[in-house]
């Protein structure tokens, strides 16, 4: 047997990347992290978010009382997988880097991050550290555009700082910033007509469609833009000219008003094109994220400065195109930065995180606790 998974870290790592979660299923891995916490000494609640977006758990959150006065800080990570995230069966070898076997993702996006802040906990009271009040939020649907961080109920907290142990990356990374994320959904209308017989009576939406997709700029664009269509689908057969057609895209940037602005370049693509062709068009938007830059001179950031610095480690700031519950968070007025976790290869079956990497992350999240109480 790897003599590594003695390692109390691995251990949790393997306990918890071991129980199915998928997004609007993390009924067991909630039930299991609530008993650790309250073992831990924290008061736990489960709110209500399953109910609200249909999932089978609500976010779990936890209070540990500070024996010190010093700023409350808010630590949080996110209970779900991606598919295919069933039947999980972590692996770990002699370097201490664990996998899945291959047919699932490993899940350490996010147990990483919860087994970081679990562990960090448990040493700062094995130890007898100081430390002010402790919040933990471990979110649920968090993979689904944040759907349980935003069914949050923000009033409880105490604290107006958070640390987001939820990215991959060198450890000792904070994303201090993240964007605007608007997805697009198209639906365009045109005339059935038998494509043999009479395909001139007939208005393709599908034609209609592509002839506006093939004029809209997608990629990496300037000012720091990503815009795609990502799906399109339409028609019923290949001898009736298609009378419907929708396809779906989003965009990205760090200046909202600038993604508004090029969003509305979109939506007036897709109506010259229904002009032409003489279909009718619908363009409807969602606003999943807004975006956020954490300032460099805010407590949040001085507070993961020395943490790193504590740690033998010197941080490094990024911005980052990806979304999470910071987000949400900041939306809220709770300022914050996302952690590398040890995480790499996400979302994928070749997903893995070395043991040695969460042992780092650990320590940053202890010393900043540490750093907090010492002010």
């Amino acid at each position: 047997m790897n003599s590594l998974k003695n390692n109390r870290l691995a251990r949790s790592f393997i306990k918890y990347t071991s129980i199915d979660s998928e997004s609007f299923n993390e009924r067991e891995f909630a039930d299991v992290v609530k008993a650790e916490l309250t073992e831990l000494g924290l008061e736990v609640e489960e709110d209500n978010a399953g109910d609200k977006i249909g999932g089978n758990t609500g976010n779990i959150y936890g209070f540990l009382k500070g024996n010190v006065d010093a700023e409350p800080i808010l630590f949080t990570a996110h209970m779900d997988t991606v598919k295919p995230g069933n039947g999980k069966e972590p692996q770990i070898d002699d370097e201490g880097k664990f996998t899945s076997k291959g047919e699932t993702v490993l899940g350490s996006d996010d147990v990483s991050g919860i087994v970081e802040i679990l562990e960090a906990i448990r040493r700062i009271k094995e130890n007898g550290k100081d430390h002010g009040d402790i919040e933990v939020i471990f979110s649920v649907a968090e993979e689904q555009h944040c759907l349980g961080a935003s069914a949050f109920d923000y009033s409880k907290l105490k604290s107006k700082i958070a640390y987001v142990m939820d990215m991959h990356g060198e450890i000792g990374t904070a994303a201090f910033q993240a964007p605007t994320l608007i997805v697009f959904d198209v639906e365009m209308t045109g005339r059935s007509a038998h494509a043999g017989f009479e395909p001139n009576m007939g208005i393709n939406a599908i034609a209609a469609t592509a002839d506006a997709i093939t004029k809209i700029e997608q990629g990496l664009l300037p000012n720091d833009i990503t815009l795609n269509v990502g799906k399109i689908c339409g028609g019923k057969a290949t001898n009736i000219v298609s009378d419907f057609c929708e396809c779906h895209g989003e965009i990205r940037g760090f200046d909202t008003e600038i993604v508004k602005a090029r969003l509305g370049e979109v939506e007036n693509r897709f109506m010259e094109s229904a002009k032409a062709f003489g279909a009718e068009c619908r363009f409807y938007t969602n606003t999943r994220f807004l975006s956020y830059c954490t300032p460099r001179d805010h407590e949040v950031s001085t507070l993961f400065e020395k943490g790193c610095r504590m740690s033998g480690m010197e941080p490094v700031f990024v911005n980052t195109k990806g979304a999470s519950d910071n987000n949400i968070f900041d939306a809220k007025g709770i300022v914050g930065l996302v952690l590398a976790c040890g995480m790499q290869n996400i979302h994928t079956t070749d997903e893995y995180v070395y043991l040695k990497d969460m042992e780092k992350a650990t320590e940053i999240v202890y010393n900043i606790i540490l750093a907090a109480a010492d002010k």
